[in-house]
């Protein structure tokens, strides 16, 4: 009788151990279970590599104001607006063009942040459109006669409302400097769809575009610095 009473108590001894034990672990997990949560919101900045060209090529000038939002955990739509004005040397001319363009479409991040890290490295697309005018500042006829040499044409002729339309692939490193204040390089391939060109000459920069050359293709780089305004976090 004493034994089966012993063993009774021995029993819920162990049973209530294991309780303990396991209400512990619970409690345990759950303090060491941290969601750390993505903030959501509209990012917006200037491209800082227009104003640095510009500095040291006088034939160039320009701005550009890029802004982005998120979408999902991976995907952003994101927007680029500016304006450019170049002037083109060639042998036998001298052009200037100028106007504004837009860009949009959307980024998809790849990289996997740790914890409430909120870096990237995202692949993205652009459909992009240039509105401008192109002034030929001056032309050299290309003749060849030593009895009627070639004089240069100094009256400038402006043709306004050309237009380029054009695609991008998109590759960019973003990084959080500060809370909420990033800093990414991006750069991006372009084909040219179409562009219209002023008559009896060629279009040799598309704002928002560059040089356009007879490949169709090209090629852009960009330097910003953007700000986040968190709505939400997620």
């Amino acid at each position: 009788m004493y034994k089966f009473i012993i063993s009774i108590c021995l029993l819920f001894v162990f049973v209530d151990g294991f309780s303990q034990q396991k209400k512990d672990t619970i409690i345990d997990s759950k303090k060491d279970t941290i969601i750390y949560k993505s903030p959501y919101g509209l990012r917006v900045g200037v491209d800082i590599s227009k104003p640095i060209k510009a500095q040291f090529d006088g034939s160039y000038s320009g701005f550009e104001i890029v802004g982005d939002y998120r979408l999902s955990k991976r995907f952003y739509a994101a927007v680029e607006l500016g304006f450019e004005e170049e002037t083109t040397q060639e042998d036998f001319t001298n052009s200037t063009a100028k106007g504004s363009y837009i860009r949009a479409g959307f980024n998809f991040n790849a990289y996997k942040n740790w914890l409430d890290m909120n870096n990237e490295i995202y692949v993205g697309y652009r459909y992009g459109l240039s509105i401008f005018e192109q002034t030929l500042n001056s032309y050299t006829p290309n003749v060849n006669n030593q009895y009627f040499p070639a004089n240069t044409v100094s009256t400038p002729i402006t043709t306004a409302g050309l237009n380029a339309h054009w695609s991008e692939i998109v590759l960019g490193f973003r990084a959080e400097a500060f809370e909420n204040f990033y800093i990414t390089f991006s750069g991006s391939y372009k084909i040219l769809m179409s562009v219209k060109d002023p008559d009896n000459f060629k279009t040799l920069f598309a704002p928002g575009f560059n040089r356009v050359f007879e490949s169709g293709t090209g090629f852009g780089f960009n330097y910003t610095l953007t700000y986040l305004i968190p709505f939400q976090k997620k």
